[in-house]
């Protein structure tokens, strides 16, 4: 998991540049996760171990194009209708916070990865598309990256991520619902505010 992890965050940044909002979402897709390695690759400081400024990177360039109340609703599948609102912020909020910190410590081991990005296969009136990208390393099969986008008032929106064949969000969801059962939403809250105060101390040593 942890290799997918990796792969997954080498082409997990849509950064937010201007006027971005107004271009196709393979377009998107492909000049900011560009932007962003390249970033990654100059600095010396990221490269070097520096995770709050990794962080800062992604809080600047990824978090605009995610859309993490879709995630985490879907994430919970059933159980986000079970939730109150002031629940539905902090599971969203925490989640957030769980995906940034784990895509830190994956995105800290890019090494030169390589990019095929597909044509986009959609009508210019689809509001929901898949953008395929394909992660080439020497040896290797390439793998495969699926973003699911949807188009907003704001601009293109990722609402989840397939690696491999395998979505992100279904592979929260089982573990998120085992919690709501067991020990309710605040149950699920409390487990994901532990594991981020645990990726923040790792991340302090």
């Amino acid at each position: 998991m942890t290799r997918v992890l990796a792969l997954l965050a080498a082409v997990f940044a849509l950064g937010a540049a201007q006027a971005q909002e107004l271009m196709p979402p393979d377009v998107l897709v492909k000049q900011v996760t560009l932007e962003v390695v390249d970033l990654i690759a100059k600095d010396k400081e990221i490269r070097g171990g520096n995770r709050a400024k990794l962080i800062g990177l992604i809080n600047d360039k990824v978090i605009p194009h995610f859309n993490f109340v879709s995630m985490a609703a879907l994430a919970m599948g059933q159980s986000w209708n079970k939730a109150t609102p002031e629940q539905k912020k902090r599971v969203t909020e925490e989640f957030k916070t769980l995906l940034v910190r784990t895509y830190a410590s994956a995105l800290a081991s890019y090494s030169d990865q390589k990019f095929d990005f597909r044509p986009l296969r959609a009508k210019p009136t689809d509001t929901d598309v898949t953008v395929n990208v394909r992660v080439l390393q020497p040896g290797t099969q390439p793998v495969p990256i699926d973003y699911s986008m949807e188009k907003t008032p704001s601009g293109w929106k990722v609402y989840d991520v397939m690696v491999g064949g395998v979505s992100l969000v279904a592979n929260y969801r089982t573990e998120f619902n085992n919690l709501v059962r067991e020990s309710g939403v605040d149950g699920l809250i409390k487990n994901l505010s532990a594991k981020n105060r645990a990726l923040e101390g790792a991340d302090r040593k």
